[in-house]
């Protein structure tokens, strides 16, 4: 009888153990990230999306665990859908492979110019774009033009263009830098960029204008301005709703960390990065 009393005693204290150390230690934050892919993430925790999902993860008690994968064709497919991980700090809002929370910020393409070289071009109207060298991102293995770049064709601006591939030679340390840097270099006059990548004009060996495109009557249809989201899984509602609950709480937190980068926010004011 004592020996069946010392058994069952001990398996009480074994389950009271793993009970605690459940509790002390909760279900991870999955993340899925690019492991090379600045201003917005990489494997050494850099980017603005590394700095959201920690605080994102404290908010909810718990820590990040990250499943890297190159964000290309196929990323959601080999990531979120496959179970490997279950949440994307940054996607669309309304991003049609995923469930997404409301946008926590919106932001625009802008123009990289060398500043001291005139005023910097508004819109895709300016005469000065047809004299200048404007590189444009190209997006996939199809290099599918971004809407800046079909801004450009609608107006017979074609021939002064040059495609810079959005994700870049992944053996550089920062791939979607090199069409800012070609600006910095003398290489194109113009860079038509999505608003974070202006995070790269602050760190170049000389000062570059950041500038806003506005859009013109003639662009009807071609967005230059996406809220950005949280996605999960389609079926994960309650984890996007508690993820949602969470950015409200940590807005601010996100606001600093969106304004330290230098990300152009069309949804308020700029504010300086600190």
């Amino acid at each position: 009888m004592s020996s069946l009393c010392h058994s069952l005693v001990g398996a009480l204290a074994i389950a009271a153990a793993l009970s605690s150390a459940a509790a002390a230690d909760p279900a991870p934050l999955r993340v899925c990230a690019d492991p090379n892919n600045l201003p917005f993430s990489n494997q050494a925790g850099q980017g603005f999306e590394n700095r959201i999902a920690e605080a994102l993860a404290a908010e909810l008690g718990t820590h990040v665990e990250y499943t890297w994968w190159a964000q290309r064709r196929g990323f959601i497919r080999n990531t979120l859908r496959e179970g490997r991980c279950d949440l994307v700090i940054g996607v669309p809002a309304g991003y049609e492979q995923a469930l997404t929370t409301r946008p926590y910020y919106r932001s625009r393409y802008v123009f990289v110019t060398r500043a001291g070289e005139g005023p910097a071009p508004r819109s895709l109207d300016d005469p000065v774009l047809k004299q200048k060298i404007i590189g444009v991102p190209l997006i996939g293995d199809d290099a599918a033009n971004a809407p800046p770049a079909h801004g450009l064709a609608r107006r017979g601006i074609i021939q002064n263009v040059r495609g810079f591939m959005v994700y870049g030679d992944y053996r550089d340390p920062a791939p979607s830098a090199r069409i800012v840097e070609a600006v910095a270099k003398g290489e194109i006059d113009i860079a038509l960029v999505w608003g974070p990548l202006a995070y790269f004009a602050a760190r170049q060996p000389m000062p570059l204008d950041v500038t806003a495109i506005e859009p013109a009557a003639l662009d009807e249809g071609l967005p230059y301005e996406f809220g950005i989201a949280m996605g999960v899984r389609r079926k994960d509602k309650e984890l996007r709703d508690r993820i949602e609950a969470a950015i409200d709480r940590i807005s601010p937190r996100i606001d600093a960390i969106l304004a330290e980068y230098g990300v152009p926010r069309a949804d308020r004011p700029q504010q300086p990065p600190s």
